[in-house]
């Protein structure tokens, strides 16, 4: 069973806190973990355990422990090093010991699992040891938190699925965080299994990066040289290894749209778009279309613009409810993830939902021109979530009952 708060190393003001996040596909999930870790650093020793693609690392208090990368296949169902020319089995044993003996040596507070175990089934072959040694006494005892997303994806067996994840949240976890609003995604919408959670369980809000200052946006504006007439408009698709047929529609759309002169096109490929998306989007010779490679200061780009066309992912949802620019969201395909954080805000944002059928050039051009006669709207989500999380973590009082 999970260690009793009277079990675990007294906590002190300042804490070693230990941070595991595993990405596979995108970058959601390192950005979402990093701004807890932020939060975490500035009271506490933080250090962020990462073990996937190279992404590019931002200077900050935390610190860092790169683990050799491993990453999913192209059909999301196996494990292959991020190096070719590794041998996977070999891999997994280099990781499992640096993880072990970092325990050993740093003996953290606090140990923070994201998405583990709803997701991230493949890594248990690391994750598990350092559970066991935690329960066992073999490493030094901590306070065990799950961090956990808004929406889970579906599963064959849920029944099954369900299970799994009570066995292992119950026995070896002493807390859930669940990054959401419950007034807008609860996490029974997407786990049926949760009033048999018998660790206690708090929602922090959504996450997301503090707000950049309107002069920051302003100056986006001012060193594009826009007017107050003007329309900027910038389409994404966050790490960029799905998405390239929207940047693409929309280039086409903005081809249609290149008459109307104060409509400024910016977009943005990810750091794992193949050279060949952006040697595409560039044949694109219209005066107000330009592409970039992925940016450090997205968030700003939203508090510039008039519209976004992008995925529908956790974090860049968060961005554009903060920024409340109306947005035009095209979510991935492969489960329910993305389509459902769309319906949840739709009628509280200026969110609006893109079907395949939505990226013909000519629709998508008249979808642009609608959605940019709408204005901001207010945010009335919690977007505090980072901070929330920090204070949680931070209070041993918060692990002491099942629910708040």
């Amino acid at each position: 069973m999970a260690l009793s708060i009277s079990s675990q190393r007294p906590v002190t003001d300042k804490m070693k806190i230990a941070c595991y996040c595993q990405h596979v596909l995108g970058i959601g999930h390192f950005h979402r973990s990093l701004e807890i870790c932020k939060a975490l650093a500035m009271h506490h020793e933080t250090v962020m355990i990462l073990g996937g693609p190279e992404v590019s690392l931002p200077e900050t208090d935390v610190r860092f422990l790169q683990l050799p990368g491993l990453r999913m296949d192209e059909n999301f169902s196996t494990l292959i090093p991020c190096d070719s020319g590794m041998d996977l089995d070999r891999i997994k044993v280099k990781r499992k010991d640096i993880l072990f003996d970092f325990f050993t040596d740093f003996q953290p507070d606090v140990f923070l699992v994201e998405l583990y175990p709803f997701g991230r089934k493949a890594f248990r072959f690391e994750i598990d040891p350092i559970l066991n040694g935690i329960a066992t006494a073999e490493l030094a005892p901590c306070l065990r938190l799950c961090s956990l997303r808004d929406i889970l994806v579906e599963k064959k067996d849920t029944k099954k699925y369900e299970t799994r994840i009570l066995n292992i949240l119950n026995t070896f976890f002493d807390g859930l965080l669940i990054h959401s609003d419950p007034e807008f995604i609860p996490l029974e919408q997407t786990f049926g299994a949760t009033d048999r959670i018998t660790i206690p369980s708090r929602y922090t809000g959504f996450i997301t990066p503090g707000q950049a200052p309107v002069p920051q946006s302003n100056g986006i504006r001012y060193n594009l040289q826009l007017s107050g007439e003007d329309k900027l408009v910038v389409a994404s698709i966050g790490g960029g290894n799905v998405g390239a047929e929207l940047l693409q529609a929309t280039a086409a759309a903005a081809q249609l749209l290149q008459e109307k002169e104060d409509i400024h096109f910016h977009l943005f490929t990810g750091p794992y778009s193949p050279p060949a998306l952006q040697t595409e989007l560039t044949k694109y010779t219209i005066p107000r279309l330009h592409i970039h490679n992925f940016c450090n200061n997205f968030p700003e780009w939203l508090q510039a613009a008039d519209l976004s066309i992008s995925m529908a992912g956790y974090n860049t949802c968060m961005n554009l409810l903060s920024a409340g620019i109306p947005a035009l969201l095209y979510p991935f395909a492969q489960n329910r993830e993305q389509r459902m954080r769309v319906s949840a805000f739709e009628e509280c944002s200026g969110f609006s939902l893109l079907e395949a059928d939505d990226l013909l050039p000519t629709t998508l051009a008249e979808q642009i021109l609608r959605k940019l006669r709408q204005n901001r709207e207010e945010n009335r989500v919690d977007l505090q979530g980072a901070m929330k999380s920090c204070e949680l973590i931070s209070d041993p009082n918060t692990w002491r009952s099942k629910k708040l």
